[in-house]
Parts: structure tokens; C-alpha cells; sequence
């Protein structure tokens, strides 16, 4: 419905959003150079042994994957922090990165390079483990940084929610908007799509886990003198 492009929010606290920029560098990076198959492809079998799997991941008896077992297989422990730097092709990775673009910044500000890095992992871990507890007996896997940036969007939106976003309406109408709107519209689809997914390949569980870490984590992981709802 909207596709976020700039925010009027200036930085207050940082110079420069590194993390943030890095986080993007190092999601173009992969998906360029080992996925996109312009470099090189890791193929079905690598994504796999790097995705989440639900019913590898919790253990459960009888999991069967189409992964090819490989020599130096990614330990399934590792898997919740893997599985968020890989992409399901272009339109999924630009989505992601654009998100986090635009909003990753001032979250970035709101808590300081270090701890902005651990909400981002620890957003993307928790989204992980939300989709593999509400559907532990699949098999299918489960890649993308979406559960992450959900965590950076329930941030932002409970630190600026009357910031003005310019946003791309419908695809071709370019409006300013509170933030309250355009990322309250995205939460609400991320309920109504859950509601109706069906036989649907996306992970929404993982989207909605992944906000609930971000709207807890900022609590406490914000700079002190940084308040709520500004």
C-alpha cells in the first residue's frame, strides 16, 4: 500500500547510522555474491542448510528436509542468526533493505550503534522462533531479514509516530504522511494477511514475532534520555 522513500527526522544523537548502512551492505553483499548467481549460487541445498527450519530447529522426531546434506553444515543453533541475511530474490531483498533504510537510522540513534545491533539480531532470532513455534512440524524453510525490520518498525513507531514520511501510495502517488499511518497500515496487514494467509508462502508469524521483540526491546534497550512517543 505504501512504499516508504525518505522521513523528515533528523539524527540527534549519531553522526552516521553505520550499523544500519553496514546491515545493508552485508544483506546486498550475500545476495549478490552467493545467490543472485551473478557472482556465484550456494543453490537450493545452501539456503537450506542456512535457513530455519521449524521442525529441525526444535527438535522434533522425523523432521525431513530437501537439504543435501553438506560436509561443514551450518549447526541448526546457528541457524536463527543465518537464515535473516539471506533473501527470497530481488523484490524481497529490496523490500527488506528499503525499509530498513528509512527507519533503521533513527532507531540506530535512539539506542547507540552497539545496541541497535543487538535489537536488530535479537528481533531477528525471537521472528525466527515465532514462526517455528506456530508451525513446528513444517519443514519448509524460512529465510529474509523481514522479522528484523518488523522489530525496527514496532521501534520507530512507538519512538516517532507523528514524524512526516514520504511514502509511494498505490505505486504512483507520492504523499507525506504521519508515521503513525503508514506503519500502522503495515501492522494491521501483517494481522489481516495472518488471518487470511492460507496455503501462503509468507511467514507472518515471524513478521508479527518479530514486532512484538521490537515494541519490548525498545523499552528497555533506548538511551535513557530518549523518550517514548515523541
Amino acid at each position: 500500500m505504501f512504499i516508504p522513500l525518505h522521513d523528515d527526522n533528523p539524527l540527534r544523537s549519531i553522526s552516521f547510522p553505520f550499523v544500519t548502512i553496514g546491515l545493508i551492505i552485508v544483506n546486498a553483499f550475500i545476495y549478490i555474491v552467493y545467490q543472485s548467481g551473478l557472482v556465484y549460487n550456494i543453490g537450493h541445498a545452501g539456503i537450506v542448510d542456512m535457513a530455519i527450519i521449524p521442525c529441525q530447529l526444535l527438535g522434533l522426531d522425523g523432521c525431513a528436509s530437501s537439504a543435501v546434506q553438506l560436509i561443514g553444515a551450518t549447526p541448526e543453533a546457528i541457524t536463527p542468526l543465518s537464515y535473516m541475511f539471506l533473501h527470497g530474490g530481488w523484490m524481497h531483498l529490496i523490500g527488506n533493505m528499503l525499509f530498513l533504510w528509512v527507519f533503521g537510522d533513527n532507531v540506530e540513534d535512539a539506542m547507540g550503534h552497539f545496541m541497535f545491533l543487538i535489537f536488530y539480531l535479537v528481533c531477528g532470532v525471537l521472528a525466527g522462533y515465532a514462526h517455528s513455534l506456530m508451525a513446528p512440524a513444517s519443514n519448509i524453510p524460512l529465510i529474509g531479514a523481514s522479522g528484523a525490520v518488523a522489530g525496527v518498525i514496532a521501534a520507530y513507531l512507538m519512538l516517532h509516530p507523528n514524524v512526516l514520511v514520504w511514502v509511494l501510495a498505490f505505486g504512483f502517488i507520492s504523499l507525506k504522511l504521519r508515521a503513525l499511518y503508514v506503519l500502522g497500515a503495515w501492522v494491521a496487514i501483517q494481522f489481516v494477511s495472518l488471518m487470511s494467509a492460507g496455503q501462503s508462502g509468507t511467514a507472518w508469524w515471524a513478521h508479527i514475532g518479530g514486532l512484538a521483540a521490537g515494541a519490548m526491546l525498545v523499552l528497555i534497550m533506548r538511551r535513557p534520555n530518549v523518550k517514548l512517543f515523541q
